[in-house]
């Protein structure tokens, strides 16, 4: 099980990532146009620098939803690969079988 500071630490991020989505989108729209003027595009940059760290999408870890564990997860179940195992095993995950051969 991973730190409960850890998984709050990530979770506040999400938080955070919503909370500032359009106002990123907008500023990022500003900078991509290429009909702006330089003072425009300069001032988008500095406005989207000056937004928090955390609001930025690419600092959300991936973790397991059961354990927190932040390492080998499974994108199409939420799972690290540990608790998909576990889980598998006991039937819990529909469509999911134990390969033989």
């Amino acid at each position: 099980m991973a730190k409960k500071s850890a998984i709050a630490r990530n979770k506040k991020r999400m938080r955070m990532v919503a909370q500032y989505a359009e106002k990123r989108a907008a500023l990022k729209a500003i900078m991509k146009d290429p009909e702006v003027s330089d003072e425009e595009f300069y001032a988008a940059r500095d406005k989207l620098t000056k937004l928090p760290r955390n609001s930025s999408p690419i600092r959300i870890k991936n973790r397991c939803n059961v354990t927190g564990r932040p390492r080998a997860f499974i994108r199409r179940y939420g799972l690290s690969r540990l608790t998909f195992r576990e889980l598998a095993l006991q039937g819990k995950i529909p469509g999911v079988t134990k390969s033989s051969w």
